[in-house]
């Protein structure tokens, strides 16, 4: 059906329906229906880095500390912590009170097993558990961890929004192999996940857990007080993202995350429907290569990639002709941040060399090599930048093997180490939303770690000694100068390849308040009449 069609015949039958009851009416009120970017396949936010498993997440697990609008680190269930003159002993207190979802009371037990478990997976995580000397329970409520030197970022690392986040979780939880997914979804933030309904990529719902205890302060992103105005929350995938723009129009639901800009003019004609951008400082845009195994595993293909590679073209297949939505980025960082440099960023910024790249792939010996590209079909910008890259890589010469699916099977694939031929990978498209690039604190996708890397595996010790060299910084210039030699480094081994930022719109029903901007949808604060 035409997308007018189809958003006209949706709301006809939206009008069909009778009308409710006053008690069907009120809980109707605390119930909440979105539609997320994707669909929820995973509920484990430790062993994957999905954006849509974090955000649902957020509901279920709270964390230690919680990064607020201005990325500084506020207490969360943590009462407050206190640190030894050196630096080196920290003793971090929890909330009275607090709670799991099975009834079960916080303990100290609980944060270390969590927090070893989460350090195993995060690159902030790996820092600290190789300068630990000691994290311990000194009882139920304290939590005591002894470094071997200096850790100037710690609560950052412990209250930061990039995934994995450091969920706190009930230790028969948290004792599981990092490298395997829990089964269970039982924390002791604001919502309950509802198990029994999970439709595994379809649906999700989250009820309001009426023992939690907010804190005090204003909510602000991941910090203050999350209390909830609803009582229910419904998660419905939309794959089709005319559906999503027709059920909103039409109040079959409620609230969308990611509406295509082409969609945006029917929506905003509709005044029940208010559409904005969702978060400002946008997301970029990622070609990202295994580094184990042909022909990614040569220099000179990647940025044989990077160098026939336009912006425009990825951008302009993400966000149609809408310009005001994207921007060239030859940069891993976020453009208007403090720290951003395009040191080493003319491969991207030059014209664009298709025979010289060619020439390359020659050179390496991989002309005609077998290429197994990952492409998430059911998230319109991710399918969009794989139409681009299928074409692209073949007139690079690479034997194209598209493999069109889903996001959540995607997330389970990428994670394989085996050959590509045998249900590994050579290429995906994802995207690292801005607050996550502003620096190398938490940008989990920079890391070039060897095996402890993020998918891909990348292994690269110049680039390791750079992100070693912001850390030790010293005030803002330091940290400026740092960043710039990483991203010449990241550049120069062109571990992925930067396909330009853009922003997306979402839409609401104005029959719903509180729905703030930022790298993913807060609920908490959120209220409809």
């Amino acid at each position: 059906m035409r997308r007018r069609a189809l958003i006209t015949a949706v709301a006809a039958a939206g009008l069909g329906l009778a009308a409710p009851s006053v008690h069907a009416q009120g809980a109707a009120a605390r119930t909440l229906r979105f539609v997320p970017q994707a669909g929820l396949s995973s509920i484990d936010p430790v062993w994957g880095t999905q954006y849509v498993v974090r955000n649902a997440a957020l509901l279920v697990w709270d964390m230690l500390y919680g990064i607020d609008s201005q990325f500084r680190p506020q207490p969360q269930m943590a009462e407050g912590h206190e640190t030894s003159a050196d630096a080196l002993v920290w003793t971090i207190r929890l909330r009275e009170g607090l709670r799991f979802h099975d009834g079960a009371p916080v303990r100290g037990a609980d944060v270390v097993a969590s927090l070893e478990r989460w350090m195993v997976r995060d690159p902030m995580g790996q820092m600290i558990r190789a300068l630990r000397q000691e994290l311990s329970a000194s009882d139920d409520r304290t939590v005591r961890l002894v470094l071997s030197r200096p850790y100037p970022k710690l609560l950052h690392a412990l209250g930061k929004q990039s995934a994995p986040c450091a969920f706190i979780m009930p230790e028969r939880l948290a004792r599981t192999d990092p490298f395997a997914e829990i089964d269970e979804a039982v924390g002791s933030g604001p919502m309950r996940f509802r198990a029994d309904l999970w439709d595994k990529g379809r649906s999700a719902v989250f009820e309001r857990f009426a023992e939690y205890a907010p804190r005090q302060e204003q909510p602000d992103w991941l910090s203050g007080g999350k209390r909830m105005a609803l009582d229910r929350i419904e998660w419905r995938s939309m794959a089709v993202p005319d559906e999503a723009a027709a059920a909103l129009d039409s109040g079959t639901v409620d609230w969308v995350e990611t509406v295509l800009p082409d969609l945006a003019p029917g929506l905003r004609r509709n005044r029940s429907v208010a559409v904005e951008i969702a978060d400002p400082m946008g997301a970029i845009g990622a070609i990202r290569f295994n580094h184990l195994f042909p022909p990614f595993d040569d220099v000179r293909v990647r940025r044989a990639v990077a160098i026939a590679a336009d912006q425009g073209d990825f951008m302009r297949a993400v966000v149609g002709a809408d310009d005001v939505l994207w921007r060239f980025c030859p940069s891993f960082f976020t453009p208007g941040t403090p720290l951003y440099s395009e040191e080493g960023g003319e491969i991207l910024s030059g014209p664009r060399d298709l025979e010289g790249a060619r020439r390359l792939v020659v050179a390496a010996g991989q002309q005609g090599a077998p290429v197994v590209l990952l492409s998430a079909d059911d998230v319109a910008p991710l399918k969009a930048m794989a139409d681009v890259s299928e074409r692209l890589l073949g007139e690079l010469g690479l034997s194209v093997e598209r493999v069109a699916t889903d996001w959540g099977s995607v997330a389970q694939r990428r994670a394989r180490k085996d050959r590509p031929d045998q249900g590994g990978w050579n290429v995906f498209h994802t995207w690292h939303a801005g607050a996550d690039c502003a620096t190398p604190a938490s940008y989990t996708a920079l890391r070039t770690n060897g095996p402890d890397a993020w998918f891909g595996w990348p292994s690269n010790a110049g680039i390791e000694a750079a992100i070693a060299g912001w850390f030790a910084a010293e005030g803002v210039a330091e940290e400026r100068e740092a960043v710039a030699r990483l991203n010449a480094a990241s550049m120069e081994f062109m571990t992925w390849v930067p396909n330009g930022l853009f922003m997306s719109y979402q839409a609401w029903r104005r029959s719903v308040s509180g729905v703030g901007k930022g790298p993913m949808p807060v609920f908490w604060g959120v209220q409809k009449t």
